[in-house]
């Protein structure tokens, strides 16, 4: 059996749930299986079953090894020619942004001059900013050109630097001369040689005023590794560019612009790093890369062109962020005290490398803020997050701080961050209002706790109720295990931690408010635990018919609650469920065990029986085609093997109400 295996994700130690792998189909006379994530998840750790491939053999299901012990990057792409690709997305900006033009020939996105001579006449003559380097990191720079930031981009191939005579075409052919111009280049040797040959042309030709900033803000290689080429520029350069964009965009001149550019630079440090190297499309993929991650491990400091960082280790998100911040802060560090932070106003950038899901960057950036708080004191004044500049699709992120001095022109370093700007790669639009306000203020829940429901004088036994509840809440938990595993061949698997969670949530309200004895009060109280606890389809179509369920009792009290009542009542609620649902028996949904555990009772009021048609319905569901729900969008043989997961889990939970 050959297994492939790709999906790390940064581990968060912390409860809740994983999206376990979909089970591909497998061929049994090649003994191949490809195991592919269906999305990555926070909480491998937390349940690292999760992270070992399902295997469906000819002899039925069972959990396979663990995954190879290197992770290797996605060589799987839309566009495999690096030309092309480069070409094709620079025009894509001018599709979406107005304001900008394409020089396709030396690959300069540029901002379009004044269309008529009212704009020329309302235009504010300003200093022009350009800067480039290689692609694979968009938005920058490309995607900075806009009013308000650069005047223009200038990009090379995929992690390669634009030639010198690229960049003098766009300093002397495609951004105003009038008031000068400043580039400003990351400290990387190709990008510094082209740039400033170009710089060095324009100066002698005495085309125009030409300054040059070189931003090297990365501590991930420190100051014994790094010698003479010091720090490489990544994601803070970002910040340079917003900084002197918004400058030039108030008309202050060349000289002022440049020094406030190079104050900024001067006071950002980052860090970044990345579960994975990334794979440059169109290149040959080396299956015996020496320098590739093992599974698990995490690189610190890597640069954003695959480049080697400080370290690699196996560590949760915490330890991550705690180490990355040492590296940024920690005046002890000889190597990398490149800053003192010694301002009250820091600003936090927090880049997205490209692979990392909006959802996952969220948790970092909470995680960064709440350690730059609790270990150090710092509150940044603004929080910036997403992808900034990016390592084409690079499974990881990097934190970036700015010291907020004293430009000595004027104008705050906040200000000129919080200045309007139109281009698509700036991801930055709270207004400086709002941000300044830091309104705490909050909407009370106009009730503290749901309402208790109203006494309804049908009343049942209570220690019994709590009994035969009970045993059904723990088959469902005990079963967890089977139900993911058949989710996890049919569905997105989680399933069986959903009912878990739900029944579990419910144990413990029955260990900390018993029931009453009436009827409608007991189940209204279980009613708000399961619509708290577990969410998706399968949560709602629970909670609904709970709610009917309270209803139908309600109208069938006051009285003793007697297995006939809790079959008509039982029944209205299924009648109820029906409006809210197209599942129907058939459909291989949890309704297929619901339906005839509600029949059987109707007709019988035997709980046994009708706990046995459950069962048997449940089990019927293997081998059938799913025509509702997330299921149907998950091809592959398992069908045939295994039965559906929600109506399984129910039919467990009829038992323990059957007392089996």
């Amino acid at each position: 059996m050959i297994l492939q295996y790709s999906g790390p994700s940064f581990d968060y130690p912390e409860a809740g749930y994983a999206t376990p792998h979909k089970l591909p189909s497998t061929s049994h006379s090649t003994g191949v299986a490809v195991i592919t994530p269906i999305h990555d998840c926070f909480l491998a750790s937390e349940f690292p079953f999760l992270l070992r491939p399902v295997l469906l053999l000819p002899w039925g299901i069972s959990r396979g090894p663990s995954p190879p012990p290197f992770i290797t990057m996605s060589c799987k792409h839309f566009i495999n020619d690096p030309t092309h690709l480069v070409t094709s997305a620079l025009q894509a900006l001018t599709l979406t942004n107005p304001n900008v033009a394409l020089d396709a020939t030396h690959k300069i996105i540029y901002r379009r001059p004044a269309a008529t001579s009212h704009d020329a006449a309302s235009a504010r003559n300003e200093v022009s900013i350009v800067s480039g380097g290689g692609s694979g990191h968009e938005p920058s720079f490309a995607g900075m050109v806009g009013p308000g930031l650069l005047s223009a981009a200038v990009a090379g191939t995929i992690f390669a630097s634009p030639s010198a005579e690229q960049v003098r075409r766009a300093i002397t052919s495609r951004v105003d001369t009038k008031e000068g111009i400043l580039v400003v280049v990351m400290n990387y040797t190709g990008d510094v040689l082209n740039f400033g040959m170009a710089v060095e042309k324009a100066k002698a030709a005495g085309d125009a005023a030409v300054e040059m900033v070189v931003v090297g803000d990365d501590v991930g290689v420190g100051r014994a590794k790094a010698g003479k080429v010091g720090r490489r520029g990544i994601a803070g350069t970002v910040l340079v560019l917003k900084v002197a964009g918004a400058l030039a965009a108030m008309g202050r001149p060349l000289g002022e612009v440049a020094a406030v550019a190079r104050l900024a630079a001067a006071n950002i440090v980052s860090v970044g790093a990345s579960l994975a190297h990334v794979h440059v499309p169109g290149r040959a993929v080396d299956a015996a890369d020496a320098s590739a991650l093992a599974s698990g491990d995490v690189e610190i400091g890597m640069g954003i062109h695959n480049e080697p960082g400080s370290g690699r280790g196996n560590m949760d998100l915490p330890k991550l962020v705690a180490t990355m911040l040492a590296q940024l802060l920690d005046p002890e560090d000889k190597d990398r005290a490149f800053l003192d932070v010694n301002s009250r106003e820091v600003v936090l950038l927090v880049n997205n490398l490209g692979g990392v899901s909006v959802l996952e960057l969220g948790g970092i950036t909470s995680e960064v803020v709440g350690q730059l708080a609790s270990a150090y004191g710092i509150r940044p004044v603004r929080v910036l997050a997403g992808a900034f500049m990016t390592s084409l699709n690079g499974l990881g992120f990097s934190i970036s701080l700015l010291n907020v001095v004293n430009t000595g022109v004027g104008i705050n370093m906040v200000d000129l961050l919080d200045a309007p700007s139109e281009a698509t790669g700036w991801a930055a639009p709270i207004r400086k209002e709002s941000w300044e306000a830091r309104n705490t203020s909050t909407r009370e829940d106009r009730e503290s706790a749901a309402p208790d429901a109203k006494p309804s004088g049908l009343k049942m036994d209570p220690a019994q109720a709590k009994a035969v509840l009970t045993k059904a809440l723990e088959n469902v938990v005990a079963a967890e295990p089977k139900i993911t595993e058949y989710d996890t061949v049919v569905g997105d698997g989680d399933c069986g931690i959903g009912m878990k969670r739900g029944a579990q949530a419910i144990l413990r309200h029955l260990s900390e408010k018993p029931p009453t004895g009436d009827v409608v009060v007991d189940v209204a109280s279980i009613v708000s635990v399961v619509e708290n606890t577990m969410d998706g389809t399968s949560g709602a179509l629970y909670a609904i018919f709970l709610n009917a369920l309270v209803h139908a009792l309600r109208v069938l009290g006051p009285g003793s609650a007697t297995a006939d009542v809790w079959a008509r009542a039982l029944k209205q609620s299924c009648d109820a469920l029906s409006k809210y649902t197209p599942a129907r028996p058939g459909d291989r949904t949890l309704v297929d065990a619901l339906h005839p555990f509600v029949e059987v009772l109707a007709t019988t009021c035997d709980v046994r029986a009708a706990a046995a048609a459950a069962r048997k319905a449940a089990d019927a569901t293997k081998g059938m085609q799913a025509s509702l729900g997330r299921t149907v969008y998950v091809g592959g043989s398992g069908y045939e093997q295994v039965p559906d997961p929600g109506a399984w889990g129910l039919a467990c939970f009829f038992d323990g109400l059957a007392g089996l």
